[in-house]
C-alpha cells in the first residue's frame, strides 16, 4: 500500500488538530480505545484513514490499530500512525501513555489541503467528532486550526521558552482557534459564566465541565475579515485584560503574511526562484515571494571585453581542454543521481544544478577545503562546457584556472572565477548563479 506523501517538496496549509485526553486505567485498554475508533469511523467524513502504520503497514481495521499498538509493547507508552492512500492526504498519530504514567490518549491529526474543509457540513462533522471525544476523554485543552496560522501564532510556545512551556502548558487563554475545547480548570480560570457567554459561532458546555467553542462555521476562511473579527471578539471576551483592537491588529498582520503574492521574479531567474519558494514552509511562502520579487540578481562581473581577453599561456592547449572536460565530468559524477539533466549540459541543467546546491546548502554543509579543491573546478569547467556547447563559445586556456576564459561573442567569460564566487555562501548561489551568467552571456553573444 502506497500512502500519500504528506510533507512533500511543496508544502501547503492543512487542518491541524491537537487533542490530549485522559482515560480510565481501571478499564481494559481495548475497551477504552473502542469509543475513540468508533467516533473516528462515524465522523471522519471523506478523510478516514485506510492504512495503519506500526512496525509494519496494514489495511485499516480496529484490530490492525490494536496490533500496531501491541507490537511496540504496552508498557508505559505505545503509538501508531494512520494514513491514507487517496486524496486528501492524512498524517494522523495515536499515542497512549500507560500506567505507571498518567493514562492519556495523545491524538494529532493533519488533513491536507485545508480547502478540503470548505463546506460547513464537513466542518460540522469534524467538530462533532472532537466534541464526542472530549466528552469521553476529558482534556485540559484541545484545538483545531489552520496549520499556517498556528505557526505564525507560535503554537504551542507563544513566545515562551521550552522550560516554561513544559512547566505551564496551556495554563491561560493564549490564543483562540477555530475549534477549541477548554478543560474545567481553564474554564474556572476564565470564569464559567464568562466562558459560556463568549460571542462565537458555537459555545457548548460539555457533561464533564469542559466547554466547546467554535469561532466560525468553516475553518478555510479563517483569515477573512469577518472570521478574524469573530476570533478577536472571542479572544478579547475571554481575556478582558487584552484590547480587542490589539488582538485584531495582530490577526490582520497574520492574514497579510498569508495573503497570496503574485510572483514577479527577474525573468532570467524565474525558473530557479519558483523552485526556491516552493521549498519555503507554506506559512512563510508569500513573504518569500515578496522578498524575491524585490530582489534583483547582480550583473555578472566575471568577464572581460573580447579585445582585452587574456591570451592562452599554456604549452599544450589540447591537454588543458582535456583537463577541463575531466573537471566537468566530476560534476556529472557528483550530481547525476539527484540532477539527471546534468548529462545533457544544457541551460536547464545549470538551473537544476543551482537548485540542487541551494537546496543542499552546499557551501555550508561541505568542508571548505573540499569545495575549493574539487567543487569549484568541477562547477567552473561544467559552466564553461555549457557555454561552449550551447553558445558556440571557445575555451582560452590559462595556467591559472581563475584566469581561464570562454569567448562568447564580444565577451570573454571567466567560469572558474564565477564558480568560486558562487560557492561562498547559500545566498551567493543565487547572487552568482550559473543560470544568470549563462542568460547574460546568451544576450551578449551577438
Amino acid at each position: 500500500m502506497k500512502v500519500l506523501k504528506f510533507h512533500g517538496d511543496r508544502d501547503e496549509d492543512y487542518l491541524r488538530l491537537s487533542f490530549n485526553g485522559a482515560f480510565s486505567p481501571q478499564e481494559a485498554l481495548g475497551n477504552e480505545l473502542e469509543p475513540f475508533l468508533q467516533v473516528l469511523e462515524d465522523y471522519a467524513d471523506g478523510w478516514m484513514p485506510d492504512v495503519v502504520n506500526g512496525k509494519r503497514q496494514r489495511k485499516y481495521s480496529r484490530a490492525a490499530v490494536w496490533k500496531a499498538l501491541e507490537e511496540r509493547g504496552l508498557n508505559r507508552y505505545t503509538f501508531c500512525g494512520l494514513d491514507r492512500t487517496k486524496w486528501p492526504a492524512l498524517d494522523m498519530f495515536l499515542g497512549l501513555y500507560l500506567p505507571p504514567l498518567l493514562p492519556r490518549l495523545d491524538i494529532a491529526i493533519k488533513v491536507k489541503p485545508l480547502t478540503f474543509f470548505a463546506e460547513a457540513e464537513r466542518c460540522h462533522q469534524f467538530v462533532e467528532m472532537v466534541r464526542t471525544w472530549a466528552c469521553r476523554y476529558p482534556v485540559t485543552h484541545a484545538w483545531a486550526h489552520s496549520s499556517d496560522d498556528a505557526q505564525l501564532a507560535d503554537f504551542p510556545s507563544f513566545g515562551r521558552d521550552d522550560e516554561t512551556l513544559f512547566r505551564d502548558g496551556f495554563d491561560r487563554i493564549y490564543e483562540v482557534c477555530w475549534l477549541n475545547v477548554f478543560g474545567p480548570k481553564l474554564v474556572e480560570t476564565v470564569g464559567r459564566e464568562r466562558m459560556l457567554s463568549t460571542p462565537a459561532h458555537r459555545v457548548e458546555e460539555l457533561p464533564n465541565g469542559s466547554v466547546l467553542l467554535v469561532t466560525w462555521p468553516t475553518v478555510t476562511d479563517f483569515a477573512s475579515e469577518e472570521a478574524r473579527r469573530a476570533q478577536a471578539r472571542a479572544h478579547a471576551h475571554l481575556r478582558p485584560d487584552l484590547e480587542f483592537d490589539t488582538i485584531l491588529r495582530t490577526l490582520h498582520e497574520r492574514s497579510a503574511m498569508l495573503a497570496p503574492v503574485e510572483p514577479r521574479f527577474h525573468p532570467d531567474m524565474a525558473p530557479l526562484l519558483s523552485r526556491v519558494v516552493d521549498c519555503a514552509a507554506s506559512h512563510e511562502r508569500q513573504r518569500r515571494i515578496a522578498e524575491l520579487n524585490a530582489w534583483q540578481p547582480p550583473e555578472p562581473e566575471e568577464w572581460l571585453p573580447a579585445a582585452a581577453a587574456l591570451p592562452s599561456d599554456v604549452e599544450n592547449p589540447a591537454r588543458a581542454l582535456q583537463q577541463y572536460s575531466l573537471h566537468a565530468e566530476h560534476l556529472v559524477a557528483l550530481l547525476h543521481s539527484e540532477v539527471p539533466s546534468v548529462f545533457e549540459a544544457k541551460p536547464e541543467s545549470l538551473t537544476d544544478a543551482d537548485f540542487y546546491f541551494w537546496r543542499e546548502e552546499f557551501p555550508k554543509s561541505r568542508l571548505r577545503e573540499t569545495i575549493d579543491e574539487h567543487a569549484v573546478p568541477a562547477i567552473g569547467a561544467y559552466l564553461g562546457e555549457v557555454l561552449v556547447r550551447n553558445l558556440g563559445g571557445r575555451w582560452i586556456p590559462r595556467q591559472k584556472l581563475e584566469e581561464t576564459q570562454v569567448l562568447v561573442g564580444n565577451r570573454a567569460w571567466l567560469p572558474f572565477a564565477r564558480a568560486r564566487h558562487y560557492m561562498r555562501s547559500r545566498q551567493a548561489l543565487l547572487d552568482s548563479s550559473l543560470t544568470q551568467l549563462y542568460r547574460v552571456a546568451e544576450r551578449h553573444r551577438g
